[in-house]
């Protein structure tokens, strides 16, 4: 099935509509774990940690082998030289979303009302659980499209196996984000479709960065290594900043350190078996 999923994209001949119909998979990943809250009403809390966990391993595996590595790879000199543009575009992807995480009012999957970051608002709960995985797309789209973009200019590094390697990644992981945002919504209250509808539309932001930044690596080909760390640098604050905290809130710490290992070891044979 991954073949097939592979084929198909490499059949696609616009590197952008690549890179459109690979994040409209991962939102379409994400709309099925959404859609367990039609069957479920609440989850194992363990098994919760362990889906949260699983997701911060792909995201830093991805960062690593999917963006950074190509990164390094595809710059030019020696030395430090060599590894600058690589840092720093994760530094600038990392305060990106450090400057995004001030303004736009989110609340983490775990976390209590007051606990709400961003601008202060009166927005409801549901509100802001659903912009605080919205937060948590924008880089994982825009790595998407500024790995196919790479890929299509012929960037050393940069490949369509390892862009629908991340992908597929990626979307694995947008599974229990669905299941994350949906199964809260519920338990407070909302019925089952709001629930699905607002845990699926988290993602949209996926496809929509994804086009972007194919677009922009093969309007701006110079900025691709800058723009495969920005991705890597953006993710990576996602996970320590959103992600392990959320899976160290109650006693189950194991069990998600166990599925961050497990994430990681998936994501990176898929980018070495397909990339």
């Amino acid at each position: 099935m991954l073949e097939e999923f592979k084929l198909f994209i490499e059949s696609v001949e616009n590197p952008v509509m690549q890179a459109l119909y690979a994040s409209l998979f991962t939102w379409g990943v994400t709309a099925l774990g959404a859609a367990f809250v039609f069957f479920f009403k609440s989850m194992n809390r363990a098994i919760f940690d362990g889906m949260l966990g699983f997701t911060g391993g792909v995201m830093v595996a991805a960062s690593f082998w999917s963006l950074l590595s190509p990164a390094i790879e595809m710059s030019g000199g020696e030395g430090f030289t060599k590894v600058i543009p690589s840092a720093l575009g994760f530094m600038g992807g990392a305060l990106f979303l450090y400057g995004l995480d001030k303004v736009m009012p989110h609340l983490h999957i775990n976390f209590k009302k007051d606990e709400a970051e961003g601008v202060k608002t009166e927005w409801h709960r549901s509100t802001l659980l659903v912009l605080a995985i919205t937060l948590h797309n924008i880089p994982e789209g825009l790595a998407i499209g500024v790995i196919f973009g790479g890929a299509a200019v012929g960037f050393e590094g940069a490949t369509i196996g390892g862009a629908v390697a991340l992908a597929i990644g990626i979307g694995i992981q947008n599974f229990p984000e669905g299941i994350a945002i949906s199964m809260p919504l519920r338990r407070q209250g909302l019925s089952r479709w709001k629930s699905f509808n607002y845990g699926q539309l988290s993602a949209i932001v996926e496809p929509i960065a994804a086009v972007l930044g194919a677009w922009a690596v093969m309007a701006f080909q110079p900025i691709l290594p800058y723009a495969l760390a920005f991705a890597a640098g953006a993710m990576i604050y996602v996970v320590v900043e959103e992600v392990i905290p959320e899976t160290q809130r109650d006693r189950f710490t194991d069990i998600a350190v166990l599925g961050f290992i497990g994430g990681f070891i998936v994501m990176m044979m898929l980018d070495v078996a397909l990339g």
